[in-house]
């Protein structure tokens, strides 16, 4: 993917969502021009057949940094690994969602981290609902065409977490899941660049 920046109105503010893993990646980009929103894309980065686990990481971040530069996100929304009993499966999820992580911070794009009980509660109302379920509950809400829906549910729970988060911003008095890693336009009160957030958190860096 070039880096070719496509005009877009000012007030526009686009989110990309990610739900991390090393086998699929899913992504998922959202528009948000006041309250109407507008899914402008959602995918999944498959590295079943890359043999190598350094690879795959390689790959993410490539493919990331692709979609950033093409999408231009002012904010992304990750899934949280979750804390399961297979200890090697959250490792590996912890890594590929730590390079996603350095992709955005080196682009100083704001990130916000959600936990996946959060993502479903804010999407359906129910923290314990099924992946099926937020995945029809997305199409119904943003008004996704049947052939724009994929078999993979790792591509809706990213754009999950981009909506849960535009949802989590655009409520009166509710605030963000995390500080902004660093941002080149904020509007949130958060730091303007990861050097400011460096220094208006260096005491919980260094710890």
């Amino acid at each position: 993917m070039s880096a070719t920046s496509i005009p877009r109105p000012a007030h526009e503010r686009v989110i990309l969502g990610i739900d991390p893993g090393t086998n699929v990646l899913g992504y998922g980009v959202l528009s948000v021009d006041g309250k109407r929103t507008e899914m402008l894309a959602m995918g999944v980065i498959d590295l079943r057949r890359v043999p190598d686990v350094y690879l795959k990481l390689g790959r993410i971040y490539e493919r990331v940094m692709g979609i950033i530069d093409s999408f231009l996100p002012d904010e992304l929304a990750i899934e949280a690994p979750f804390f399961g009993k297979n200890v090697q499966s959250m490792l590996k999820l912890g890594r590929a969602q730590g390079v996603c992580i350095a992709a955005a911070i080196s682009r100083q794009i704001p990130i916000h981290e959600y936990a996946p009980m959060q993502i479903k509660r804010a999407i359906t109302g129910n923290g314990s609902a099924s992946k099926e379920q937020v995945a029809a509950l997305l199409q119904r809400t943003l008004h996704i065409a049947d052939s724009a829906m994929l078999p993979y549910l790792d591509a809706t729970d990213a754009l999950a977490a981009a909506y849960c988060h535009f949802l989590q911003t655009s409520r009166p008095g509710v605030g963000q899941a995390l500080p902004a890693y660093g941002s080149h336009r904020s509007s949130t009160g958060g730091a303007r660049s990861w050097a400011d957030f460096a220094k208006q958190n260096v005491e919980r860096i260094h710890k």
